[in-house]
């Protein structure tokens, strides 16, 4: 197939390997292509899209403040950072001082260096399966070996123990650690669920023994997984919470929120160019506030019990196993799900992968039942067929 757009296939640097398809408007959970045809949206930009593309409360506030104020350096107050910080606050209990930031990555890279300013320790112990960014120490925290291989060495004093293991990370966990890193939900890792049991350990180990338990809810918070927070199912109290992707509605935005055992703050220990922008803080004042407003953690948790329940059905000999928390769905099967991510494609479905194995759906947490059925058709069409694929 022709690529859509010459220009961006000369000049891109080909570390993304792309469809031939171009996609140049959306609406809620639909995306259309340069050809104008329709597609459900399950893949939200990799998790970022929660309340859906182009929602009309982001659209003002983006084109209200654009007007006013882009940028401005945190070095000086600002009105909508003071809001966007407001409201960040109070979405964990005792996490009440704010780091703003561009990515997910840059929060987790932020939420390492305030660990070991803190403890004045260097180690960091994460999971086996964990993905917490690309950048030199969010990448040392990440297990996958495709990721970390060509840009080793990496950062010092990391390990990894295996998810959901208590008597691992009791083994890990010394008087030079600075932070256990863990995601709630493994999405990149294979939509893996934690156990409440393991959570309950990581957080006790990290009092005893003068560690910061650090949750990175980059995919997970705001809504994505039934609950403003993922550590909500779970009643976990963080010391260091990264949050990214859906906290702007689409504006890149990156936060740390912080509680009261994170010591040691000072002018210059860290800072972000870019973060705390007005932009993105109008943008995530409008973002979270329609989250809340519009009940779309309620409907998370309704509409994922709905598609793991449908997808649960299916009768599939393709299908190991179907996993997931609210509307973070991983459908595991027995072969390699590249061509069957294809098919979904061609079927006016965008999906991802968590893995080579798992097919993972993230879809705005505004879609519709109907889209949804519109989503179970295509999975239960494209799990019927034969395709040309290796065993896994």
């Amino acid at each position: 197939m022709e690529m859509p757009y010459p220009a961006e296939a000369r000049h891109s640097t080909g570390i993304y390997a792309k469809h031939p398809i171009a996609f140049v408007r959306g609406q809620g959970a639909r995306l259309w292509d340069q050809a104008g045809r329709e597609y459900i949206d399950c893949m939200a930009g990799h998790g970022v899209a929660n309340l859906g593309h182009a929602h009309p409360a982001v659209v003002r506030a983006i084109a209200e403040q654009a007007g006013r104020l882009i940028t401005g350096h945190e070095a000086f107050y600002n009105d909508r950072r003071a809001e966007a910080m407001e409201r960040l606050a109070h979405l964990c209990p005792g996490l009440e001082r704010v780091y703003l930031c561009n990515s997910g990555t840059e929060a987790v890279e932020a939420a390492i260096k305030f660990a070991r300013l803190s403890t004045g320790r260097p180690g960091v112990v994460a999971a086996m399966r964990g993905f917490h960014g690309r950048t030199l120490g969010a990448l040392s925290a990440t297990w996958n070996r495709h990721y970390r291989d060509p840009f080793e060495p990496l950062v010092p004093a990391f390990q990894h123990v295996p998810f959901n293991s208590v008597d691992a990370l009791e083994r890990a966990v010394d008087p030079q650690t600075a932070a256990v890193l863990l995601e709630v939900v493994q999405g990149e890792g294979g939509v893996h669920v934690a156990d409440a049991v393991f959570l309950e350990a990581a957080q006790n180990l990290c009092r005893e023994r003068g560690a910061l338990l650090v949750i990175d809810e980059v995919q997970t918070g705001l809504g994505r997984t039934g609950k403003m927070l993922a550590v909500e199912h779970f009643g976990l109290a963080p010391d260091l919470l990264c949050l990214a992707k859906s906290v702007a509605g689409g504006v890149p935005m990156g936060a740390v929120l912080i509680g009261g055992r994170v010591q040691g703050f000072a002018p210059g220990v860290h800072g972000s160019t870019f973060g705390g922008n007005p932009l993105a803080c109008a943008a995530a004042v409008a973002a979270l506030d329609a989250i809340v407003a519009e009940g779309l953690p309620r409907q998370a948790a309704e509409k994922g019990l709905f598609l793991l329940s449908r997808l649960r059905q299916m009768e599939s000999p393709l299908v190991r196993e179907v996993r997931g928390l609210g509307l973070m769905i991983g459908i595991e099967l027995r072969r390699k799900v590249a061509p069957y991510l294809e098919a979904l494609l061609q079927a006016g479905v965008v999906a991802l992968p968590a893995g080579l194995t798992v097919i993972r759906l993230l879809p705005p947490l505004v879609i519709t039942y109907p889209e949804i059925e519109l989503v179970l058709g295509a999975v239960g069409s494209v799990l019927k067929e034969s395709l040309p694929v290796a065993e896994a």
